[in-house]
């Protein structure tokens, strides 16, 4: 079996987040992407897809090791999953840069339950076993990832695939906490 690889999404325009950049907020003294990109590196092989010209998201990976694929500005989530699996030829961890609370050690779970269940989509939940997020493809359906379109992500073919998901349990909401406006930032900051 081929090396896993962690796909980073971090092209997004932040754009309701009405002016700022969410992956440049600060998260315990660091920026959010740097924060992610770390942690991701930590866990295994790391591509992170971003848009062309954003200097300060790229300046965030500064250091860490991993493969940067850049997109025009604009590109919705299913043109970034696209071109972050071109190429690639093993299982791919699909994780989103603005989900604060999921850790390394989520990430080598999921990708030590793939070895042991290579044919499965595995999707992080809540502790309460609402589906969420980072989702472990097996190799097979990068294909299918490449052909998705619009902004919509990957949620089709988990549908379509569904008798092969398997949902992992984190602790709490980590799975599920997802970043996208002032106010969710600012709730966020408040529970911590």
């Amino acid at each position: 079996m081929s090396e896993a690889t962690i796909l980073l999404l971090a092209a997004g325009a932040s754009s309701r987040m009405r002016g700022a950049d969410k992956l440049i907020e600060e998260v315990g003294g660091e920026k959010l992407l740097t924060v992610m990109a770390r942690r991701a590196a930590r866990a295994g092989r790391l591509r992170v897809t971003l848009p062309e010209g954003n200097a300060a998201r790229a300046a965030a990976l500064d250091g860490i090791d991993c493969e940067i694929v850049t997109l025009p500005a604009g590109c919705d989530q299913s043109q970034s999953l696209a071109a972050g699996v071109a190429g690639l030829s093993g299982p791919l961890l699909v994780m989103l840069a603005d989900m604060p609370e999921v850790t390394a050690h989520d990430l080598h779970l999921l990708l030590a339950l793939s070895r042991q269940a290579p044919d499965a989509i595995l999707r992080a939940a809540g502790q309460d076993g609402s589906p969420g997020n980072p989702v472990l493809f097996p190799s097979d359906l990068l294909p299918d990832l490449q052909k998705i379109r619009g902004d919509k992500g990957a949620r089709g073919l988990l549908k379509q695939y569904a008798a092969r998901v398997h949902l992992v349990p984190l602790p709490g909401k980590r799975a599920l906490t997802d970043l996208d406006t002032p106010e969710d930032w600012a709730a966020w900051r408040a529970a911590r």
